[in-house]
């Protein structure tokens, strides 16, 4: 049995932990997260594999997106597998037209048996009205180009030109 801790990321602490059995997979894991924050779990939806300080990884999405037929999808992806040990995260992103961002963090593994699972066993905050903003930072890369005062060549800088005069 798997005790989860799932944080929406936003500002307001809204979070749930659950129990859910080590041999679902990823897809019925995903059902139990959408339908504990409130969500019918209709909507597109993808895990990440991330490291201990959350950094996106691999996608899992939740249908097979390969030609071939042989890619991941959550339904290929038992959770006792993907995530063998306690401490293990994801990133669970619902709705993409929303971008309803999740960490999805096991808290405990212990080899009791439950019949009455996935159960909420935790549960903090409401779901907001509207969807936290997402805000991308990107590091600062060296590009080689300089800054943009840094644009002066041979024929001096090109704010120094009025274009409307030719």
């Amino acid at each position: 049995m798997y005790k989860i801790r799932i944080i929406l990321d936003a500002k307001e602490d809204v979070l749930r932990t659950i129990l859910v059995d080590n041999s679902i997979n990823l897809e019925d894991l995903h059902t139990t997260i959408a339908k504990s924050f409130g969500f019918a779990g209709l909507e597109m939806a993808s895990f990440f594999r991330t490291d201990d300080e959350w950094n996106q990884g691999e996608e899992i999405p939740l249908f097979n997106m390969s030609e071939a037929g042989e890619g991941i999808s959550m339904q290929t992806c038992i959770l006792k597998e993907t995530l063998p040990e306690e401490n293990n995260k994801l990133i669970y992103v619902y709705d993409f037209l929303n971008m309803w961002t999740f960490y999805v963090d096991v808290v405990e593994i212990s080899s009791e048996v439950k019949d009455d699972l996935p159960a909420i066993i935790l549960s903090v905050g409401e779901i907001p009205e509207e969807v936290p903003e997402k805000e991308f930072v990107a590091e600062k890369l060296n590009d080689g180009f300089g800054d943009e005062g840094d644009i002066d060549d041979e024929f001096g800088h090109f704010d120094d030109f009025d274009f409307n005069e030719y």
